[in-house]
């Protein structure tokens, strides 16, 4: 008999789902009519559970697949997942940590450059035709040069270096946050979110941070400043966004650039309504090329902890 696998979340590399389904017996929780009634008459006979880093896998969930064996999360947000309880249960949770890291560096400087330069608004100004309207070079306000801006980065983990690398090779001097100095980071390290605010043209959130919650507030956007950006690619908890909407309204920051929200898929109105504001549906790592090496590590974790080895990029066993 083939292992049972649970899927929370689809995958969207056609490639993937067919190895997928000539390796194992594929339940797609996501499609169930009635998910609650499969998981009291079949989730005694789970092996393995997909599931995305929002979504993640409610403990009571957990409680109803006693002989579950993994725990695959196709992405590097872990925090939907009770870690404790599959740590006392022994239970391996896996993430697809690294693949994602290129992608994200790269949309990180992409927004920042689109919000400097206002390449949403000009888009619309084009599209809308307003241009042939008036044609006149006043009618769009001039924008902010991007290469030569000092960047602060608030994390400096895998993206976080990254983006370091991208912006450096803008000419910007770069400097960063972390709950600790890095020893092997050449940038200059501040240990105060609001200093280092204070001290950039561009602040870019790269923070794992599962815990922290609205630690972009009015003081640090304050500190930022009416001509600094801040972009988010990180957790969308981790900006206070009525205190954003606020600063954006008053022209106390000059723009932002936001992947990610705190109510997914839910963004405020204000943020919607703004011209300062560049948005993405949290789509940092959605290209085919990562999308494919995540999807391949999340197959790589399930055979291995089918095998009855320790999953590679097991965070809790």
């Amino acid at each position: 008999m083939n292992s049972q696998v649970l899927q929370l979340n689809p995958i969207l590399i056609p490639a993937i789902n067919d190895k997928l389904a000539s390796r194992y017996t594929v339940h797609k929780h996501f499609e169930a009519a009635d998910g609650e009634a499969w998981l009291r008459a079949h989730g005694a006979s789970v092996d393995a559970v997909i599931t995305g880093g929002h979504t993640g896998i409610p403990r009571a969930m957990l409680e109803q697949l006693p002989g579950l064996k993994v725990v695959a999360v196709n992405g590097v947000g872990t925090d939907a997942v009770d870690l404790a309880y599959c740590r006392a249960r022994g239970l391996p949770v896996t993430a697809t940590l690294g693949a994602l890291t290129e992608d994200v560096a790269d949309l990180a400087i992409g927004l920042l450059i689109a919000a400097c330069r206002n390449l949403c608004a000009g888009d619309r100004f084009v599209r809308d035709g307003q241009w042939e309207r008036f044609p006149q070079p006043s009618a769009i306000p001039l924008a902010r040069r991007f290469s030569g801006m000092h960047v602060g980065i608030v994390g400096m983990g895998r993206v976080g270096r990254a983006v370091a690398v991208r912006a450096a090779a803008f000419g910007c001097p770069v400097s960063y946050t972390d709950l600790r100095a890095m020893d092997d980071v050449a940038h200059r390290f501040v240990p105060s979110l609001v200093d280092l605010a204070r001290d950039s043209d561009a602040l870019v959130l790269c923070a794992a941070a599962d815990k922290a919650e609205g630690i972009v507030d009015a003081a640090v956007l304050d500190a930022l400043g009416p001509r600094g950006f801040l972009v988010n690619v990180a957790r969308g908890r981790l900006v206070n966004e009525a205190d954003l909407a606020a600063a954006l309204t008053a022209g106390r920051i000059a723009g932002a650039g936001l992947d990610v929200f705190v109510d997914e898929p839910r963004v405020p109105l204000a943020l919607r309504q703004s011209d300062r504001v560049t948005l993405q549906a949290h789509r940092a790592s959605a290209t085919w090329e990562t999308r494919t090496a995540m999807a391949e590590m999340v197959l790589d974790s399930i055979a291995q902890a089918l095998a009855g080895e320790r999953p590679a990029m097991s965070l809790t066993t």
